[in-house]
């Protein structure tokens, strides 16, 4: 870097677009700060230790400040320097003795470790965080570098499926392949080894469609954790919003970003070509930066009024909706503007297929902290004309006193059902559990998309409803079905962390067991949850490993272990629960009826429609009072077209530890499934009353 010329002074640039970009012979730098006096440019050498030279930024003009290097190119390392009032009170806590990520850079250097410095207080001071410290972090500063443009996007193969198609499944990028016997020892655990041969194979075989990824966005530990030598395994603390993250990229890669950026779109180019979309996990509520008493790395330093939420009566405090001790302020318009850059980023220059908002509601929040379906964060999103074409997906909840907003998001959003996953557990457990049992009425209406949440008068569709039965926030299914207590030793926080109450039972033993009967019941109860997930109306998420059988050990809060408990253990992975997942969403896939995309209507209705209609155990239609009786929650359904019988259906559910006889309406039926394993599915109609296995569902058509 010291052999490159450095203009004298820098030009006047443009205004947009924001962060660094490599353009018409130079680099073009643009930064947002409404309440900054000065902004520096400091240049380093190519390693980030040795600062070159400052330049003051032009502007500001309407917030931003810009300036333009000519004969510069990609490969430029630099940082941030802000000028401004140091006035916590009034929400200001500028230092320029700071250096300063840019939010927008593309590539970041560096190494980041948590220092005294980092901080714009001295620590320990008895001011607290309204002092100020002098002391200069650059040196161990994480930097931004100047990319290469970007000359190939991986949309040009990318798929595109239907909603009603669409099957999701949940994955940690690392944790799918770093023990994976058929990939490679240096892709395991990359995103390389995401897309090896292997990997896809076992999408392809599963039926599965989308892959939704854990964060990749670079995230860096939180200090709690870096003390106790554990890692942030999930990657839910952003730091660059425009980076993936280097952790997951192979080891020849990882002090290269361009390298990293470029393994990423490969994996991206390659899932696409094997017809499979890719949708990211997203965390747009808050930063690293923490509450107030927290490090200066970037948005702070540069406008801390801007970026962050802060406290009504008391600008020196932020605010705290997320649990995380800061919230990113997506009413600003710039900081809306941030947010939806760094989406189209995502998808025109490294192609994903859409998004799962993490803490959603967050980014409608609006004056004193009320959730608006229609924020302008919201708007602006669904008119952007890139962004209105690509999954978006609401984790409906947050940490404000009113953060539970499921139903209630606009558009073509959908959403995390935790209402579905209670159902489910709670009805096909409810002989294990004294509170938490969920009876006829709930469980149908779960099945059936959840029209109380998300009907809305027509406007959405049953597919706006994500339903699983575990994700990576819990227990894995395995563990619903061994553990009746959370076992989270090892996160460091004496078992205080993670869900406490968590629908689950043990069957008689914690955790694993020798005792045959109480496997064999334990598998019959996983086989229906996950059948009853994979038939439901709605968009079903797999939560990666449940289709083996992983376990965590009965942790339901692995969020720190990158290490055996958080990686799937393909070692004892139960290829026959992968070979039933894979049967049942062949059969989801052939029969139109179990993913119909619009509501159910009561019978017989119209042409296009379709209707759905519940009976007792006997043959009689559910009557009132049928759905209110404690004594059995066994029923089953019949689903039709009044245009096509051939596509008529019946699904049969029977929760409880014995068999029961059933008597199906309307035959003859032919069996299609049975999640118990008791009955052979064959091409004859099966005899009536039909003896249904004890905690089995089974799926049969109208011969």
């Amino acid at each position: 870097m010291t052999a490159l010329r450095l203009p004298a002074a820098l030009e006047p640039g443009r205004h947009e677009p924001l962060g660094a970009l490599a353009r018409d012979g130079g680099v073009n730098f643009a930064v947002f700060s409404e309440h900054a006096r000065s902004i520096e440019l400091c240049l380093f050498d190519a390693g980030g230790q040795r600062e070159l030279r400052r330049y003051a930024l032009h502007g500001p003009h309407d917030g931003m400040f810009h300036g333009f290097l000519p004969g510069l190119g990609p490969g430029l390392v630099y940082g941030l320097r802000a000028h401004g009032p140091y006035e916590p009170e009034a929400g200001h806590r500028f230092n320029a003795h700071k250096l300063l990520l840019d939010p927008y850079a593309r590539e970041i250097v560096g190494q980041f470790g948590w220092r005294a410095e980092h901080h714009g207080y001295p620590l320990g001071h008895p001011d607290g965080a309204r002092a100020f410290d002098a002391r200069d972090n650059a040196l161990h500063a994480l930097k931004a570098r100047v990319p290469a443009p970007v000359t190939d996007s991986p949309r040009k193969s990318a798929p595109r499926i239907a909603l009603a198609d669409a099957v999701l499944y949940e994955v940690h990028v690392k944790g799918f392949s770093k023990q994976h016997p058929d990939i490679p020892a240096g892709l395991r655990g990359t995103y390389a080894g995401l897309a090896h041969p292997a990997a896809i194979a076992h999408f392809k075989a599963l039926g599965v469609t989308t892959l939704s990824l854990l964060p990749v966005q670079y995230a860096i530990d939180e200090p709690h954790l870096a003390d106790k030598g554990l890692h942030n395994y999930w990657g839910y603390n952003t730091l660059g919003f425009f980076c993936p993250d280097p952790r997951l990229a192979q080891a020849a890669h990882r002090d290269d970003p361009g390298a990293v950026a470029a393994e990423f779109r490969a994996m991206v180019a390659a899932l696409h070509e094997a017809g499979l979309e890719v949708v990211l996990d997203v965390v747009y509520n808050h930063t690293p930066e923490g509450n107030e008493f927290g490090p200066t790395l970037a948005f702070r330093g540069l406008d801390n009024k801007s970026y962050y939420r802060l406290v009504a009566d008391d600008k020196s405090r932020s605010e705290n909706l997320t649990g995380c001790g800061n919230t990113l302020n997506a009413q600003h318009p710039r900081v809306t503007q941030f947010v939806l850059d760094s989406l189209r980023f995502w998808v025109e220059e490294m192609g994903v297929d859409g998004f799962r908002f993490d803490l959603a509601p967050v980014l409608g929040r609006v004056e004193r902290g009320a959730f608006e379906p229609q924020a302008a964060f919201f708007t602006a999103l669904r008119q952007d004309p890139v962004l209105s074409a690509v999954h978006l997906i609401a984790e409906p909840w947050d940490a404000a006193p009113d953060g539970y907003q499921l139903g209630r998001f606009p558009g073509r959003f959908l959403e995390w059902n935790d209402k579905f996953r209670d159902a489910v557990r709670g009805y096909w457990l409810h002989s294990e559990l004294q509170g938490g049992r969920v009876g006829r009425g709930e469980f149908a209406r779960r099945f059936t998309g959840s029209s109380d949440l998300f009907f809305h008068h027509g406007q959405r569709r049953p597919t706006a409803s994500v339903n699983f039965v575990a994700v990576h926030d819990g227990y894995t299914l395995h563990d619903v079905v061994s553990y009746s207590h959370k076992h989270n030793q090892a996160n460091g926080e004496d078992n205080r962390d993670g869900r406490d109450g968590e629908l689950s039972a043990n069957f008689g033993v914690e955790g694993a067991s020798e005792d045959a009967a109480i496997r064999a019941t334990r598998e019959r109860v996983r086989r229906a949850m996950l059948a009853s997930l994979l038939l439901a109306q709605g968009t079903p998420m797999l939560n990666a490993g449940d289709e083996i059988a992983n376990s965590q050990g009965g942790n339901n809060n692995a969020y720190c272990q990158d290490n055996a408990t958080g990686w799937l253990d393909w070692a004892a992975a139960d290829a026959d629960l992968a070979a039933f997942v894979s049967q049942v969403l062949r059969l989801r896939r052939e029969h139109a009826l179990l993913h119909h995309g619009r509501w159910f209507v009561p019978p017989p209705g119209g042409r296009g429609d379709a209707s759905v209609s519940w009976y007792t155990p006997g043959g009689a239609e559910m009557q009132v009072h049928d759905w209110h009786e404690g004594g059995s929650a066994a029923f089953a359904c019949q689903l039709r077209c009044p245009d096509d019988r051939a596509q008529a259906l019946a699904l049969v559910f029977n929760p409880e530890p014995q068999p029961l006889p059933f008597t199906l309406a309307q035959g003859p039926w032919q069996l299609l499934l049975d999640s118990s394993g008791e009955l052979s599915p064959n091409s004859q109609s099966v005899s009536l009353p039909l003896n249904v296995p004890a905690r089995s569902l089974l799926l049969l058509r109208a011969v």
